[in-house]
């Protein structure tokens, strides 16, 4: 018995260590980021940022508000980070209905997006905000092909990966970059880029 009652207090000591990290706001909601893939280019899978913003309020959250037209979506919702998993899919099933199509979501929650930011290695290096990526991840990129990462890098680009994020500086321009266009097939994840303009902006906005 004496067991059992240590193993149940250790769980719930480590699930109130979880909740700590991940505060809920005054109205018990806690405070995300979405990152959606591949709307809104060249044409292909429309989608305007009020029906955006409308169809994350049907979905349960609040406090919606976007960035540009790539598909970055700053939100509260009662979800705590341990069911992200459970969030995300129930975003992504909502969306695929509301439009008829399906929207891959990538999910971060406030913490772990600022800890994603901390750990960029280039932070404050790059001349254009332009010329800075992070790539955030589905997953880890255990099997990421770190020699053909290499191989595609520009002389004057460098690179680094940790955790679920790929960053990238190119003082030459990310549109010109081979690795950039290699990035995601050698990391073998999903995972969609944002610029450091918009990796900045949306972080102010988690302070809002």
């Amino acid at each position: 018995m004496a067991t059992k009652a240590k193993h149940a207090t250790d769980a719930k000591d480590a699930k109130d260590a979880k909740d700590a990290k991940d505060p809920k706001g005054a109205d018990g909601t806690h405070r995300w980021i979405a990152l959606l893939r591949g709307i809104n280019v060249g044409g292909h899978k429309p989608v305007k940022m009020v029906a955006l913003r409308e169809a994350f309020e049907s979905l349960g959250a609040t406090n919606v508000r976007t960035v540009v037209q790539s598909g970055n979506v700053v939100f509260d919702h009662p979800c705590a980070e341990r069911d992200a998993a459970v969030l995300r899919e129930r975003l992504a099933s909502g969306l695929a209905e509301t439009f008829g199509f399906d929207i891959p979501v990538l999910l971060r929650s406030a913490r772990c997006f600022e800890a994603a930011v901390a750990a960029n290695p280039f932070q404050g290096e790059a001349a254009e905000p332009a010329h800075g990526h992070v790539w955030f991840l589905e997953a880890l990129a255990t099997k990421a092909d770190r020699a053909g990462l290499d191989r595609l890098k520009a002389a004057s680009e460098r690179w680094h990966l940790e955790g679920d994020a790929f960053y990238l500086h190119a003082p030459e321009g990310v549109g010109r970059s081979k690795l950039a266009a290699g990035a995601e097939r050698l990391l073998g994840v999903a995972a969609t880029a944002r610029n450091l303009r918009t990796v900045d902006t949306l972080r102010g906005m988690l302070e809002d």
